[in-house]
């Protein structure tokens, strides 16, 4: 078993900072394929891609998948939230900008703060988390507010379901560390997610009418590939095993450069605005970040 390392090393940096910055441009691709194709419908095919690879990269390196260990139950509930969580994603960028939904969809650390104490006694809230927490109140009724008043009638409707989306990523987290998935593989973790989602978005697409939207066009192509080849297998691969030999709290700190990312790749490609509000938002979610993964000084 490898040792868990105490800090970051150049790889890890490397790895995390390649992850934030196609996560941000994720979202703005995503958005910009919604034209040519329809939601539900590109994240199914973006699943369905990625459980491919990932039980080919099972089988070459030996990873047993189908194993009874007694996490079933927890990978099922882990794979729904997942899927119920992109759902929101992708929908939720027919309505508002690629930058805003990313915002909202980073306060999932917030939710796990608050939810995780009820499994795990010893994740009970200090008081520095308490401040942050507050950050990241702050920072959404700032957004949520301009989402109001937007010239766009439903933009808080993509706000909204991507504030839902957060939290739906923060109860998969919760499940994974609070039952048997905290023991499994990388591998199969992603296995529950994907293979789950793969299930599921094509009944939701089917049930929203989309079997009609679509579209095939050199540039979704190259778009699927993108999401399906970084995004939802290797990114996501290298996130979990990340999680598994480095600090969780050293990690979770990069994840507010992803919605800087996305700010600024929604602004170059979609000129999406980059209003004082959204970045009031985005500092205010930084720093709540910061403080709710700041880990307590041990006595000398």
């Amino acid at each position: 078993m490898t040792p868990r390392k105490t800090h970051l090393d150049t790889l890890s940096m490397s790895l995390l900072l390649a992850c934030c910055l196609f996560w941000g441009f994720q979202q703005v691709l995503v958005k910009a394929t919604l034209v040519e194709m329809a939601p539900a419908f590109q994240a199914s095919l973006r699943f369905a891609g990625a459980t491919l690879l990932l039980l080919l990269w099972c089988a070459w390196r030996g990873v047993k998948l189908f194993s009874a260990d007694g996490s079933l139950r927890a990978g099922l509930l882990a794979g729904g939230l997942f899927a119920a969580e992109f759902a929101c994603l992708y929908v939720g960028l027919q309505y508002t900008s690629a930058s805003r939904l990313t915002v909202f969809l980073y306060t999932s650390p917030f939710w796990v703060a608050i939810l995780l104490p009820f499994w795990v006694k010893s994740e009970t809230l200090r008081p520095v988390q308490w401040v942050g927490l507050a950050c990241a109140f702050a920072a959404v009724a700032f957004a949520l507010r301009e989402g109001f008043s937007a010239g766009v009638a439903s933009t808080w409707v993509g706000d909204t379901m991507a504030l839902v989306a957060g939290m739906l990523w923060g109860l998969t987290t919760v499940v994974i560390r609070a039952s048997s998935l905290a023991k499994v593989s990388a591998e199969k973790l992603l296995f529950y997610q994907v293979a789950v989602s793969t299930l599921a978005l094509p009944v939701l697409s089917l049930a929203l009418g989309e079997a009609r939207v679509w579209s095939f066009s050199p540039f979704a192509i190259s778009s699927l590939v993108l999401q399906t080849v970084v995004g939802a297998f290797a990114s996501y691969l290298a996130w979990m095993w990340m999680l598994g030999r480095y600090p969780a709290t050293k990690i979770s700190v990069f994840v507010f450069l992803t919605p800087l990312f996305a700010l600024l790749f929604g602004a170059w490609w979609l000129k999406e605005a980059a209003t004082p509000s959204l970045l009031a938002a985005l500092v205010l979610v930084a720093l709540g970040i910061v403080l709710v993964n700041r880990k307590p000084r041990v006595a000398a």
